[in-house]
């Protein structure tokens, strides 16, 4: 086997480094961090997506920079990041638990401050992200929007890993096996 799977991103192509999880599963791990080239390819596809989206709404860490492209294609001044800790000023925001997602192999937690919940009550709300795979990340993200008052409108990813591109609520870009 490879050291690296390789996929075609709308007319890009990634190499992907193949990891073994602790849980012994192999995936090809999708890293958008220092990668501004296929961040931006990856975000202003996904932005054409987007159209009557409200705001835009993605856990923080690798989604980050990815709805930064898309809200800035979308001419959206901001969007919502649900934190994985509690900072300090978020004490009035709103919070949910939710199960653990193939990377993390644990439950978490998910918090939305205050200015947050604000931009996204009443709403339509779309969810970016780099990769779908078990889909538990996207039910805390689901979750936590519904706890806040928005509507979710569309739910969008770069990749769907494994049989999560047989779902039918969900719309991606490209396709990769769990190996």
């Amino acid at each position: 086997m490879s050291d690296y799977f390789y996929v075609d991103i709308k007319g890009v192509k990634a190499e992907l480094p193949i990891l073994t999880l602790p849980s012994g599963v192999k995936i090809a791990f999708f890293n958008l961090h220092g990668n501004s080239f296929l961040t931006e390819h990856c975000g202003k596809q996904l932005a054409s997506l987007l159209k009557g989206a409200d705001v835009l709404i993605t856990a923080e860490s690798k989604g980050l920079q990815l709805t930064h492209v898309c809200a800035r294609e979308l001419n959206m001044p901001y969007y919502a990041v649900a934190r994985k800790s509690k900072k300090l000023y978020m004490q009035d925001g709103v919070s949910i638990s939710y199960g653990s997602s193939i990377t993390t192999g644990k439950a978490q937690e998910l918090y939305l401050s205050e200015h947050d919940v604000e931009l996204i009550k009443g709403k339509k709300v779309a969810i970016v992200d780099d990769v779908i795979s078990t889909g538990e990340s996207l039910k805390g993200l689901e979750n936590l929007v519904n706890k806040a008052g928005g509507i979710i409108f569309k739910k969008v990813f770069v990749l769907a890993e494994g049989n999560a591109k047989d779902r039918t609520d969900i719309n991606y870009l490209a396709t990769i096996p769990l190996l």
